[in-house]
């Protein structure tokens, strides 16, 4: 292990592993999926479920992954195989770190299409689009765009393209200069959002949507929402936050920094809540829209407000920024793979894999321009499936197990460092998490 300890670098501070793992966290999962599960599942009481399964699922699993990685100091595959010996456990567990990085790099060649789109709306959004835009004029122009592979096409591989070339300058160079321009910028963005929110009719009745519980609207079925969205916001599961732990200093506490990045991923999930949901109802429209909220209903709000062409680019640049911190860290752990076992320098193992994922993501292309395809699954709506539902809740449980049940105690102790505290984090990464995580598991695959 200590010939390939420090291969790939380290963060310069906390402060930069917090940055990048938060950019990690915080992407199209903050900014658009968890407004439309909040609004589909009723608002508030969905919400402190969702706090509540952050704290005793996604805490404790975070710390687990990162654990991992600052204890291998190597790609997921090679950390888990080093770590498997270390505790003289199977050697099989290095497939656990093979479904992670495959998951990661499976999400960003459909995650790097949908990324497009926010591209293609900020120069749509620049150029006027909204002004004066009513439901049909925006619902048009979303489908048009979902119906044209070649411009789909087009904003996939520019996106790509800038991913690969943040990655392929290095951890300092590249991921830790980015984090600490985007971070602050999205932060900054988000903040402006919400004051803007608060000068419409609706921001009165969007808090309360969003904040006072009626958990009369709650479901079992929206209880296991909240808990797969905790887990999945956070990143886990996909060899990022493991890879990004190997890069982390000696001398800073995982536990501390997993909670503030914790924190910060959940505070931009609501801070997007408070952004959206004023305008919503200061629209009459519906807070539960699903999946079109950002790109179809968001749009015919910001056509009829004063200076909302400004601010929908604010919005839109927002996306790409939360689109593209995700998005580098969803290649890392391929890119670090590459670099440890081929020999490859850090520039070809990022456009080698670049090259491979940005293909994969044509299927994507295709799958959206095709249209609808009865009941059977397109391209896109397997891999979905395939990594949503299946890889990462296996990859997070995995994590899970292998940190608190083969991992030594005393070796765990030693990196975590957390006194009387351990013995909570231990009793939550061996049974509440994977065992929340597995109903999860079930529930996507239609057992619950």
């Amino acid at each position: 292990m200590t010939e390939q300890r420090f291969l790939h670098g380290q963060w310069s501070s906390r402060m930069a592993f917090i940055l990048a793992a938060s950019g990690s966290a915080i992407g199209l999962g903050n900014i658009w999926k968890f407004p439309y599960l909040a609004g589909d599942n009723g608002g508030g009481a969905f919400v402190i479920v969702y706090l509540l399964c952050v704290v005793a699922i996604g805490i404790p699993l975070m710390i687990a992954e990162t654990m991992i990685g600052r204890r291998g100091r190597q790609s997921p595959i090679n950390t888990m195989l080093t770590l498997a010996e270390e505790a003289k456990a199977s050697r099989h567990w290095h497939y656990a770190g093979w479904l992670g990085v495959a998951a990661g790099f499976l999400i960003l060649s459909y995650y790097s299409v949908i990324a497009g789109w926010s591209m293609a709306y900020i120069l749509k959004v620049g150029g006027g689009f909204l002004a004066n835009a009513d439901a049909q004029t925006v619902q048009a122009a979303f489908l048009d765009l979902k119906a044209a592979p070649d411009i789909q096409a087009i904003w996939h591989t520019v996106f790509m393209a800038g991913t690969l070339l943040i990655v392929s300058r290095g951890v300092h160079r590249g991921l830790e200069r980015a984090t600490r321009i985007m971070m602050p910028g999205l932060l900054a963005m988000l903040v402006l959002l919400d004051i803007y929110a608060m000068t419409t009719g609706g921001f009165g009745q969007g808090l309360a949507f969003l904040f006072e519980p009626d958990f009369g609207k709650l479901s079992g079925e929206s209880v296991l929402v909240a808990m797969g969205q905790a887990f999945f916001s956070l990143g886990l599961g996909m060899g990022s936050i493991m890879v990004y732990g190997s890069y982390l200093p000696d001398h800073v506490s995982i536990a501390r920094a997993s909670i503030i990045v914790a924190t910060a991923d959940t505070a931009v999930a609501l801070m997007a809540g408070i952004a959206i949901f004023p305008i919503v109802f200061a629209h009459h429209l519906e807070p539960g829209m699903g999946p079109g909220l950002i790109f179809e209903t968001l749009p015919i709000a910001f056509g009829q407000m004063p200076g909302g062409s400004w601010f929908g680019l604010v919005f839109f640049l927002l996306v790409f920024f939360a689109a593209i911190t995700s998005a580098i860290a969803l290649i890392e752990p391929a890119v670090a793979y590459l670099s440890e076992n081929l020999g490859l320098n850090r520039t070809a193992a990022s456009w080698w894999s670049g090259a491979v994922c940005w293909l994969l993501g044509l299927g994507t292309v295709y799958s959206f321009s095709g249209g609808e395809n009865g009941s059977s699954r397109n391209f896109f709506e397997w891999v979905d499936f395939l990594t949503a539902d299946v890889m990462l809740p296996i990859g997070g449980i995995l994590v899970a197990v292998f940190a608190s049940w083969v991992i030594k105690r005393e070796v765990s102790e030693a990196e975590l460092a957390m006194g009387a505290a351990y013995a909570w984090w231990r009793a939550l990464a061996r049974y509440v998490a994977p065992g929340a995580v597995a109903l999860v598991f079930l529930h996507a695959i239609g057992v619950l």
